[in-house]
């Protein structure tokens, strides 16, 4: 049985080249798509409660795939840190436009 220290589990490796630019680009590409989702919801369907939607939904799963990433990054040894932190702003972000729905609504029943 090899014995391990407590220090093997948390240690994160900053020191991994070329780990931070695809979790950066994929980050990018999320927000991206979340923007279209946006800019569709403001200048086309205005009232829609679905398209209004799209935009939290589309940055969850961005999210929940970045953090799968993660893991999957962590358990090959590997550099998983960027993937983490672009997991958890993309999270957050959607926690951010979770009220759009809600105006979408309020937009459809004022009328």
């Amino acid at each position: 049985m090899v014995m391990t220290s407590d220090r093997d589990f948390v240690e994160k490796r900053f020191d991994r080249p070329g780990t931070l630019r695809p979790a950066v680009l994929y980050g990018a590409a999320v927000i991206a798509l979340a923007g279209i989702a946006l800019a569709f919801f403001a200048f086309v369907a205005r009232d829609s409660v679905f398209a209004a939607a799209l935009v939290p939904t589309v940055l969850f799963l961005g999210g929940v795939g970045a953090l799968v990433r993660t893991y999957r990054e962590w358990k090959g040894g590997r550099g998983w840190t960027a993937w983490q932190g672009v997991g958890w702003f993309l999270l957050l972000l959607m926690l951010l436009t979770l009220p759009i729905p809600g105006s979408a609504y309020m937009v459809g029943g004022v009328q």
